[in-house]
């Protein structure tokens, strides 16, 4: 039998002076003396600096401060995501405005102090990383340390004693550590062990992962690009920056980073819920296309459904919208065809009542010859819910009873002032309305196939049975997607090795005593306090003891004295760090 203790407490200051090299460096966190500031001069003061920039509570604070700043770019209108929202936020806030202006707060993420709080992080990393990787680098090319002079001082040891020989025991206990996977070699009259490399792995890994991600995420807000266009049916697109009903890119990007290819919509197709609380929800949103890659590609056909993009080289393609395009034919009075198209709406509501306006520009006359534009609000409802209603509101998303609304006027659509326009809006300030018999705008309800005639022989207006739909797409080029994935993949693998990998050293002493018998001390000690040490040093102990055994009639002394530490067990049975005894 043997007698095996574990201290509650971790070696003091004067054990710590005792444990020598065999307890420093269980990590390659750097050590952070205090600055003797009476001596402190411009390089120890910047040294001093340089030391609190790259600890890991600098590194923290910084961490928490860009997610802090990225809130305000979340709440706040942002000049580069949509300008008429800030535009907007000006009008209705005259105090806030300038206040906003002056703190960067309507352009977060190029502001100065962003980009600061940014590179500072970037710099912290760094420099953590490069002595910490070029330190860990010293310790797998070094050995273990070789075993303190009292083994007993350890938190978790063993001792007993056993006729084998002291150079058996030695090598019977190399090689059990090198078969656990410890990195072991034979020290003077002792065997030191080490393992759990990979906790220092895993936090290397995790803060070069940061800035893998910290450099995707700056290439990526570069060289992005993002445009959106609403195609109707049957009509195409070309990937050329005038094709885009809006577009925005990073500063580095140019027009030749565009990605060449083009597509046409052959078709939408949506179902919904008919019945039930979730009526009117979307069951299938899906466009086919057929698209081909630069001038010469070959066509294919490709299905783009809700988050399942077109993918074309670094493009994606995706599909954000959905609405209606009726089919308007415009006449004079003389019943020539001046206007006729698919007049795409956009959706006011989940069961897409739409409106917008139909722009009558070029060539028309009006019953006394002269030219003039037309234009007419239009509103339109897949579902109409009837006169009794009245409203026009739809009632399902489905072309189940589609009703159209026009009111006319005439004049200047004030298209030709070079000023740019909305095609889903009309400027009327140089409009006239037309009037009804009884002096009122002239407006009607359409069916599909029904005309509306126009006051005075001015001409008509017919919604054609054919109701198209359109789809609006968005199309995305951000560089650096999968080196950020690939980062926080990496991320998430190295904190969990960091948190569940201990780093720990082993040593196994065996010297013949002054009887001439062998006495036998192992001990264990470990980065933190943990179960998990002195539970495989009980472990190792016990295969070890099997193969040199106590003598049978031997009474075994610990060289701990202290009676409330020590306990009559096999080492098999050594106890945890800090349990009850």
């Amino acid at each position: 039998m043997s007698k095996t203790t574990t201290d509650d407490d971790t070696p003091k200051a004067t054990d710590d002076q005792e444990l020598g090299a065999a307890g420093s460096q269980l990590s390659t966190a750097p050590r952070e003396d205090a600055p003797n500031l009476p001596s402190l001069g411009v390089i120890g003061w910047a040294r001093w600096f340089w030391r609190q920039l790259t600890s890991m509570r600098v590194a923290l604070l910084l961490l928490l401060l860009l997610s802090l700043g990225a809130i305000p770019g979340s709440l706040i209108p942002q000049t580069g995501i949509d300008e008429t929202a800030v535009a907007d936020f000006r009008e209705r806030h005259d105090v806030l405005a300038p206040i906003y202006d002056k703190l960067g707060l309507f352009n977060v993420y190029s502001s100065v102090w962003f980009s600061a709080i940014y590179i500072l992080l970037f710099v912290s990393l760094i420099g953590c990383i490069v002595p910490r990787t070029w330190q860990f680098v010293g310790q797998l090319r070094g050995r273990p340390p070789g075993a303190p002079r009292r083994l007993t001082r350890l938190p978790a040891h063993t001792t007993w004693r056993t006729e084998a020989e002291p150079e058996a025991v030695r090598e019977a206990a190399l090689a059990l550590l090198k078969k656990r996977r410890f990195r072991a070699h034979t020290a003077g009259d002792a065997v030191a062990a080490e393992k759990g490399y990979l906790r220092e792995v895993g936090n290397l890994l995790f803060h070069i992962a940061l800035i893998v991600m910290l450099i995707a995420f700056g290439w990526g807000q570069l060289f992005k690009s993002e445009g959106n266009k609403l195609i109707v049916e049957g009509d195409g697109f070309a990937n050329t920056l005038t094709q885009y009903d809006d577009f925005k890119s990073g500063n580095l990007f140019t027009n030749d980073d565009l990605v060449p290819f083009s597509f046409d919509v052959k078709e939408f197709t949506g179902t919904y819920e008919r019945t039930g609380p979730n009526k009117g929800t979307p069951r299938t949103y899906q466009t086919e296309v057929t698209y081909a890659e630069g001038a010469d590609g070959e066509e294919k056909t490709a299905l783009i459904k809700v988050n399942e993009p077109l993918k074309i080289g670094d493009a994606k393609v995706y599909l954000v919208s959905h609405g209606y395009a009726p089919v308007v034919t415009v006449r004079d009075g003389k019943g020539e065809i001046v206007y006729q198209d698919a007049v795409p709406l956009l959706p006011l509501d989940s069961n897409v009542t739409s409106s917008g306006v139909v722009k009558v520009l070029d060539g028309y006359r009006n019953s006394e010859g002269k030219k003039e534009q037309l234009g007419f609000n239009a509103f339109f409802v897949p579902t109409f819910g009837g006169s009794a209603t009245g409203t026009m509101l739809s009632q399902f998303p489905a072309l189940d009873y589609p009703v159209l609304a026009l009111s006319a006027y005439h004049g200047d659509l004030k298209a030709d002032s070079g000023i740019p326009q909305s095609v889903y809006q009309m400027d009327k300030t140089k409009m006239k309305e037309f009037k009804d018999s009884e002096g009122e705008l002239f407006k009607k309800l359409l069916m599909p196939g029904e005309t509306m005639t126009l006051p005075d022989g001015a001409g008509s207006v017919t919604f054609e049975k054919d109701v198209k739909e359109w789809a609006g797409f968005q199309v995305v080029q951000e560089s650096g997607e999968g080196w950020a994935l690939g980062g926080a993949v990496a991320a998430i693998a190295g904190l969990a090795g960091s948190l569940f990998i201990q780093r720990r050293r082993v040593w196994v002493r065996a010297v013949r005593g002054d009887d001439g018998v062998t006495v036998v001390e192992m001990a264990g000690l470990g980065r933190s306090e943990s179960a998990k040490v002195p539970e495989e040093l009980g472990d190792l102990a016990g295969i070890l003891y099997d193969q040199a055994p106590a003598p049978s009639d031997s009474t075994d002394t610990d060289t701990d004295t202290d009676p409330d530490t020590d306990t009559d067990t096999d080492p098999e049975a050594v106890p945890a760090e800090g349990a009850e005894k």
